[in-house]
């Protein structure tokens, strides 16, 4: 990464140059130089992570005016920061694997999402669903271990892992990941009503995390407004009125 290589370039100079032109002694010398590389890296890095976040900025502003095309032109603009910094790269793939997974467009989406970001759990999910519609099982388990590693805290990562192993048929170990989701979000409704529906031969309840649920394409977001629509008028469909002649 160009940002270390500027920091070690300094850190060499500052500690080539306290010793010969100032005569301190070469611990003195290295204590100046290890500060003077780290102020190097942080400007280094303040300067390219303002790069990259304005480009963030401009591709989130065009994914609201449903510009997709144009934000993820925007973001792979932005790879070339990923020479510069550590991880830089890895996010970007992220936010450029989950547009286009939104659009189901899945098969450019898993080419960036199998180099996203470990703790951007969203993309990592998608990943692990990535996995098992191409009946990958044990890289979904693997993809989604190491999400839940990284982000214990998202309770609906632990119901969607959950999710696609009771789908694949083990329902038995879904419950026991919610069960490890409820024990890093004690009390979380979501996760217990979940593993309540699970126990008792029922399904789960993913709706209630809002349309969120609908962005990892897993249920049919048409049937799901049905419903709601159907819900909102008492359970039935609306009446055609006959026409008059």
């Amino acid at each position: 990464m160009y940002n270390l290589l500027i920091a070690a370039g300094v850190a060499i100079l500052t500690l080539s140059l306290f010793i010969l032109a100032f005569n301190l002694t070469w611990w003195s010398a290295l204590l100046i130089a290890m500060a003077m590389s780290l102020v190097a890296y942080l400007l280094a890095v303040r300067f390219i992570m303002k790069k990259v976040m304005a480009i963030i900025e401009i591709a989130g502003k065009d994914l609201q005016a449903q510009r997709f095309e144009k934000a993820i032109r925007g973001l792979k603009d932005a790879l070339k920061y990923g020479k510069w910094q550590i991880y830089v790269e890895a996010q970007i793939n992220s936010q450029i694997g989950s547009i286009y997974y939104i659009k189901r467009d899945f098969s450019n989406a898993f080419t960036y999402l199998e180099k996203s970001f470990f703790k951007h759990w969203a993309s990592m999910a998608m990943l692990a669903i990535c996995y098992m519609k191409r009946q990958k099982k044990d890289l979904m388990i693997s993809t989604f271990n190491k999400a839940v590693q990284w982000t214990p805290k998202e309770s609906l990562l632990w119901s969607l892992y959950a999710y696609c192993l009771n789908d694949g048929g083990e329902t038995g170990k879904a419950v026991e990941i919610l069960e490890k989701g409820l024990k890093k979000l004690p009390g979380d409704a979501h996760i217990k009503e979940n593993l309540e529906a699970l126990s008792e031969g029922k399904k789960m309840k993913m709706r209630n995390y809002g349309d969120i649920w609908l962005q990892f394409h897993l249920e049919n977001a048409a049937a799901v407004i049905q419903k709601r629509h159907m819900a909102a008028v008492g359970g039935r469909m609306p009446r055609r009125k006959n026409a008059k002649r």
